[in-house]
């Protein structure tokens, strides 16, 4: 098992889903997803689990200072996504090709 979290050290989402896999001794990769974000093969592999509407924070600053509600390309949300970590919902789980997207305990137990 390959666990990797893209979060961010200040989202409760982020911290609960660590306090999870640590309670549990499961090793995971913890990653700051504001300062490094994702690489177009990561992005290419939760997209396809998750798709690219769901990784979008609607709800986020950045999303609402970006004007991307009018935006409806999908191209051009990847490239934003790429290039704007700061538009990617916390945390992002994965495990090889599955992956998550907030705190889901009842997905992450089928992985064990």
């Amino acid at each position: 098992m390959n666990i990797q979290i893209y979060g961010r050290s200040k989202c409760f989402d982020t911290r609960k889903a660590e306090r999870y896999f640590k309670e549990r001794n499961i090793k995971f990769q913890s990653i700051d997803i504001d300062r490094y974000g994702l690489s177009k093969g990561e992005l290419a592999s939760v997209k396809a689990a998750i798709g690219i509407e769901n990784l979008l924070d609607v709800d986020g600053k950045e999303y609402e200072r970006l004007n991307l509600k009018y935006i409806r390309t999908g191209e051009t949300r990847e490239e934003m996504l790429l290039n704007n970590p700061g538009l990617y919902v916390s945390p992002i789980v994965r495990n090889g090709k599955q992956a998550t997207i907030g705190y889901k305990p009842d997905v992450w137990k089928d992985w064990t």
